[in-house]
């Protein structure tokens, strides 16, 4: 018996190609019949970008996040071939809350030829970011001038990132940065307020009254933290906590 050409035997794998690029379920058909008895795939773009254009406008204003988006839908193959539904379409965002980055979009007909297509899509979320102005060093203390505001995609920035340069400035580096490097959190520490050797007032505080005593670190601390202190009139060595540049506090 004759093998089948070549054309038809790729043609006959076409619909199950098909289904498993765009996970299709249900009616598919890639016999000749009217334009009219299919879902065109201009129809199936445009309502998975409706849907994605209201799911973004609700995750901005539910999140107080001011940005603007892009939405792209992947092209979908012309030869494909979904009854016409005869119902509105229903969508579905599939397996993320956040419909940011790369995302699938469940298009489902459930009328008399019931179907369900899976359209992969990509959504550029673009936020104001804090970057650097010029390379730096590891332990750098940042200064307004290293630091500015850009507009960024989000989506790539799995480390996260900061939007207000008041957030860095003040902050120690924790690693060293090229130009125009977003700032993410795990790139800061908060630097020491004292450090050690620095002249100090230890601050000894109660309801009733305030006493100051000149003292000198013997560490480096960052607010809050507890640190040596040397008291100068007495030598004796204390534990106090860093409030600020300059001063430290002790429990009386």
């Amino acid at each position: 018996m004759k093998q089948p050409t070549t054309f038809f035997r790729r043609f006959r794998k076409a619909p199950a190609l098909l289904a498993a690029l765009f996970g299709i379920t249900g009616a598919l058909n890639l016999g000749p019949a009217r334009a009219d008895d299919f879902t065109a795939p201009e129809i199936l773009i445009g309502s998975t970008q409706g849907f994605l254009e209201f799911k973004v406008e609700d995750y901005l204003q539910t999140s107080g996040i001011d940005a603007r988006y892009e939405i792209e839908v992947a092209r979908i193959d012309p030869r494909l071939r979904l009854a016409a539904c005869d119902k509105d379409l229903t969508q579905n965002l599939e397996n993320t809350a956040t419909p940011v980055g790369r995302v699938t979009v469940q298009v489902r007909c459930d009328g008399s030829s019931p179907w369900t297509v899976y359209i992969p899509a990509t959504v550029k979320l673009f936020r104001q970011v804090v970057v650097t102005t010029l390379p730096l060093q590891r332990s750098h203390v940042l200064e307004p001038g290293d630091v500015s505001v850009v507009e960024r995609d989000i989506g790539p920035l799995t480390q996260g990132f900061l939007t207000d340069p008041q957030q860095v400035v003040g902050m120690k580096l924790k690693r060293s940065t090229v130009n125009d490097q977003v700032l993410a959190p795990v790139f800061l520490e908060q630097a020491a307020a004292v450090r050690k050797g620095d002249q100090v007032v230890i601050r000894a505080k109660t309801s009733a009254i305030n006493v100051f005593m000149p003292g000198e670190a013997l560490s480096d601390g960052v607010p809050g933290e507890q640190i040596r202190v040397r008291n100068l009139r007495s030598q004796r060595i204390v534990k106090a906590r860093v409030v600020e540049p300059g001063t430290v506090e002790v429990s009386l």
